[in-house]
């Protein structure tokens, strides 16, 4: 099985380098080394480099375990947070499947 090469965009890509920057300017204002925070995170200092550098490679978890160990993991419930298109789909009363439909096997 081949794995799927990841397509990032300009703009997403934009907003990885700025979460990075932000996590590091965040650990520098806290005066922490790269080494107390990995630490603290469970991490290597090569994933916090690349948390800090936005790599889209790096999971969604390590990102949550650093912003732990800075004291701003409840940044994290932002995320997603204002809706905007979803509430005004669902002022339109446009009906939308809860889930998404089940594929058919053609082996029967």
């Amino acid at each position: 099985m081949t794995k799927k090469k990841m397509v990032i965009l300009p703009k997403t890509r934009r907003i990885l380098n700025d979460l990075g920057e932000n996590i590091k300017l965040a650990r520098l204002r806290r005066k922490f080394s790269s080494q107390q925070v990995a630490e603290r995170a469970n991490i290597s200092r090569p994933t916090l480099s690349a948390i800090e550098k936005g790599k889209p490679t790096v999971s969604i978890g390590s990102y949550l375990l650093v912003l732990q160990v800075l004291g701003l993991e409840k940044d994290f419930l932002l995320l997603a947070k204002d809706d905007e298109l979803g509430r005004k789909l669902q002022d339109a009363n446009i009906i939308t499947n809860e889930r998404a439909p089940k594929r058919i096997d053609k082996n029967g």
